[in-house]
């Protein structure tokens, strides 16, 4: 969470700015608000009985309001001992949603609720428009907040909901929300059975739900108010629903046996989705123990990427960044594994980019990137003059201590030593082997991330060439004696990281001290692990453009004799997205999936790319737009089906 938002223990008023709160607020009919929605939305959906039992459950609702009907279904989740495995609730919000609109007084007299509003409180930041996947319960409880119009946001989310939750007293009080267009946009998230639960909407909006396949009856609860009744039902057409390419639900799998090749960030993070969803995983690996490529490096930066025009790489990067901070924060020690300190960003070879980006910044964004205040620049020993940004949700990560955390969990076994050299489709799905035929493991989903040789793992399974190119980073590092600020007159580095054309980071604990890491270089089509001392002057030329005093500093630690190097082989696609999607299936249904191409951006990516597989697979809600979800595809060759089995 950014510094600047703060938790709200004990606010207790809702939006004030004109029709907000009446979008927000029901009329009182002498019911505690939430027992209302307990009354209301889980009985009409018939709530919790509904979900016993099952692998996953899937809501809908179309106003997110004050996040009440999440809270209480969060609730019902958490004391049921039938409760499903996975829990995914998708809400639509019109309007910016902001930590001050989860007032206490809608929670204060309900003990069960209160916890859980703080911590729906501490991940309501940066709420720009579109999807945003806010994660609670380890990962068990997945709330998917999707920021806009309702026709436009369904029409970019791909799955089917089990419980719908309208609210009337909100969004659909809109003559245009409750269209037949929109609602139709409902009906195309639903399956047939699915159970809707209104608060109350106008008797006219009737016909428009029959119109679209619902059957409604009042329900028990009484009326809202003199205008509304509540209302349940279910989806129930008399035709046989048709869909097109762009609205058709993934095939849902069950969770079963998985092997994951590479042992990264990408790996790791892969495996732990599936594991958490049931599957049984092995995750093999040429190397002798996990993180030991490009994600062994001794620290990276977790920082947003800004375009003037947010682009699809800033949109994406800012999706990742969330989702990295939040498995950070569970999963590591704040201070020694990572640190949420904010990153100043100065790129001087694009200072007219900065100053459009600031230009073009909404104000949901501020969150997220703003302006660097003259204090720090002062910190970073830069002129007041320069143009820089200043990024509050951002860091530094150890990557492979958070490597070894998303492979320390019930159903994740890790073989090392494991060199795969092909896949062969087998009865009983994929066969992965060695390069003497020997094989290591089968499996009926196959997720190749083993960075640049995912290339040629691919080419055993789908023909059609596609592109990855090796990129070879060297970072220099040394360990601050405590001695430079007395060296150097009072100079000293940042507190913070700085990135541009190469990046420091000034203090990581290590050991040894505090480690000052600054680079890495960028060479392309290299993948030579040797260090070469030409390229620490090459990293010294970065800092002094980046950070003169700081390169000051540190001038005397670069000297190839003496200086400290880590060298990695990153994996980059032609159009700096990751790829992730499916390349083949067998005759068993069995599936290869690639989940590589990240750059030096396996922090950001890592998360966001195996969260969407897992969604993918099992038919869940996205975690982020479908167009974005097609970007990291289309590098990707076409599904290619294999019936050698």
């Amino acid at each position: 969470m950014p510094e600047s938002v703060q938790l709200l223990a004990t606010s207790s008023s809702a939006p004030s700015n004109g029709d907000e709160g009446d979008r927000h607020h029901c009329e009182p009919d002498g019911l505690d608000e939430s027992e209302r929605a307990r009354k209301i939305f889980l009985t009409g959906c018939d709530l919790p009985a509904a979900w016993g039992g099952q692998a996953q459950w899937r809501v809908l609702e179309t106003c997110f309001g004050l996040g009440l009907n999440f809270l209480v279904t969060w609730a019902a989740w958490k004391l049921d001992p039938l409760r499903p495995k996975m829990l995914h609730f998708v809400s639509i919000s019109d309007c910016h949603v902001s930590a001050e609109d989860v007032p206490g007084h809608t929670t204060k007299n309900d003990i069960n609720l209160r916890p859980l509003a703080l911590q729906l409180q501490a991940q309501l930041w940066g709420l720009t428009p579109g999807f945003h996947r806010l994660v609670f319960e380890n990962g068990h409880v997945l709330l998917t907040l999707c920021v806009g119009q309702i026709n436009s946001v369904l029409r970019q989310q791909k799955f089917h909901a089990d419980s719908v939750y309208l609210d009337g007293s909100g969004i659909l009080n809109s003559p245009t929300a409750w269209s037949v267009h929109a609602l139709k946009a409902v009906a195309l998230c639903c399956r047939r059975g699915t159970q809707i639960a209104i608060s109350g909407i106008a008797r006219d909006a009737w016909d428009a739900l029959k119109q679209c396949g619902f059957i409604l009856m009042q329900t028990s609860c009484g009326s809202i108010n003199h205008n509304h009744t509540p209302l349940k039902g279910r989806y129930s057409p008399s035709w046989e629903p048709k869909k097109s390419a762009t609205q058709r639900v993934f095939a849902v799998k069950q969770p079963s046996t998985a092997v994951v090749v590479g042992a990264g960030l990408a790996g790791a993070a892969v495996a732990n989705s599936l594991a958490r969803r049931g599957w049984q995983v092995v995750v093999l690996d040429a190397a002798s123990a996990p993180a030991t490529g490009a994600s062994g490096l001794p620290a990276g930066l977790l920082v947003p990427h800004v375009s003037s025009d947010d682009s699809v790489l800033s949109r994406l990067s800012r999706s990742g960044v969330r989702m990295t901070l939040q498995q950070a924060g569970v999963l590591l020690e704040h201070g020694v594994d990572w640190r949420h300190c904010g990153v100043l960003t100065h790129d001087i070879s694009d200072e007219s980019g900065t100053r459009k980006a600031l230009g073009h910044l909404a104000t949901e964004a501020a969150e997220w990137h703003c302006a660097a205040t003259p204090k720090q620049l002062e910190d970073a020993g830069l002129a007041a003059t320069c143009k820089a940004l200043w990024h509050a949700a951002a860091g530094w990560v150890k990557p492979a201590y958070l490597v070894r955390a998303w492979l320390d969990v019930p159903g994740i076994r890790w073989l090392g030593n494991a060199r795969v050299a092909g896949l062969l489709p087998g009865l009983h799905g994929w066969q992965v082997m060695n390069e003497t035929g020997t094989v290591l493991a089968q499996a009926h989903l196959v997720v190749l991330a083993a960075a640049h040789s995912s290339q040629a793992l691919a080419a055993t399974v789908n023909p059609v060439p596609w592109v990855l190119q090796a990129v070879r980073g060297q970072l220099t590092w040394g360990i601050d004696k405590g001695r430079l600020q007395s060296e150097h007159h009072g100079k000293n580095l940042p507190d913070f990281p700085v990135n541009g054309q190469g990046g420091l980071i000034p203090a990581v604990p290590s050991q040894d001290g505090q480690r000052w890491i600054m680079g890495a270089s960028y060479e392309r089509d290299c993948d030579a692990l040797a260090v070469r001392p030409q390229d620490h002057d090459q990293n010294l030329a970065r800092l002094r453009r980046l950070l003169p005093q700081a390169a000051e500093v540190l001038a005397d630690k670069f000297n190839p004799e003496t200086a400290q190097a880590w060298v990695g082989i990153r994996c980059a696609t032609p159009n700096r997205l990751p790829a992730n999607g499916c390349i083949a299936t067998s005759r068993t249904g069995a599936e290869v999936w690639v989940c590589s191409g990240m750059g030096s951006r396996g922090l950001t990516f890592a998360v966001l790319c195996a969260e969407l597989l897992a969604a993918q697979l099992h038919g869940e809600p996205l975690p982020l737009e479908q167009r974005l979800a097609q970007a990291l595809m289309a590098g990707l060759p076409a599904v290619a089906h294999s019936f050698n089995a």
